[in-house]
């Protein structure tokens, strides 16, 4: 199946989204383990209309920086 240069981007984007979710869930996680607070807690997740605030995006995105 071949997929056109809209279908890849979608799918990048997607897919860069679920890892920025992950990635802030995860770090919320740890911090409510750390603090004693209950797991629901680092459930949270607020986008708004479904995109990742651009704070959020550098924080949690990818990072540029290579290991050696």
């Amino acid at each position: 199946m071949v997929m056109s240069i809209a279908d890849k981007s979608r799918a990048l984007m997607v897919r860069e989204h679920q890892q920025v979710k992950n990635r802030q869930q995860s770090m919320l996680m740890r911090a409510a383990q750390e603090l004693g607070l209950p797991e629901e807690a680092s459930h949270y997740w607020n986008p708004i209309q479904g995109k990742v605030d651009a704070n959020s995006r550098m924080i949690y995105g990818p990072s540029h920086a290579s290991m050696s």
